[in-house]
């Protein structure tokens, strides 16, 4: 007879196939019977553990928002899920980009609850004199929350780009989020011309 615990390691492998296989070709793409072979299971026992292929991508959904949350019971009330993220396998940075592309609720729940973590995160910072202030925080947040989460959404194209096989590499990510952190902290332009001449076509847009 099958114990408790060969059920749950069974389904834990089955979970983390189909990580591997919905973030490397898309949920759409794979079938339950994939999932099964890369998992050394029968079809049978995937349908047991989670009845549909939907129900297997909700429970991939799941497992992926609470690792980067820290936890079920964790708060992103600081960067700690973001740094979760950069820890995770490349597995689940993929999936994950993957969910953020094709809209997944549990993945946009997420997108929101960062962007809101990262606002509060932000205005403390102005306050303590680490932040510049900003004329509009909201957008910022959410600007700056999806410049960091960009990359698992165009690995492949930042993967060329910077000439490495994986964008996914601990190596590579250390390699564009050093560039990103330079750029948030140190800007890129020398002057105030390229933000003068946004304010002016705004002005302009206005007197119409």
């Amino acid at each position: 007879m099958r114990s408790a615990e060969d059920d749950l390691t069974a389904r834990a492998r089955i979970r983390n196939a189909a990580l591997e296989l919905f973030g490397a070709e898309g949920v759409g793409r794979v079938s339950l019977r994939a999932v099964a072979t890369r998992a050394g299971v029968s079809h049978a026992l995937v349908l047991h553990h989670f009845a549909s292929k939907e129900g297997l991508r909700q429970a991939c959904d799941e497992y992926v928002v609470s690792l980067v949350r820290g936890g079920p019971e964790a708060d992103l009330g600081d960067t700690a899920g973001l740094a979760a993220m950069l820890e995770a396998g490349a597995a689940v940075r993929r999936y994950l980009g993957r969910a953020f592309l094709d809209g997944t609720p549990q993945a946009a729940a997420l997108f929101d609850e960062i962007v809101e973590a990262t606002q509060r995160w932000l205005e403390q910072g102005v306050r303590e004199g680490r932040v510049h202030p900003s004329q509009d925080p909201r957008a910022r947040a959410a600007l700056y929350v999806t410049w960091l989460l960009a990359p698992l959404a165009f690995g492949e194209h930042l993967a060329r780009a910077l000439d490495v096989p994986d964008v996914h590499d601990m190596e590579a990510m250390l390699r564009f989020s050093r560039a990103g952190i330079e750029m948030f902290t140190r800007g890129v332009f020398a002057g105030e011309d390229a933000l003068d001449a946004w304010d002016a076509i705004r002005k302009e847009r206005g007197s119409r």
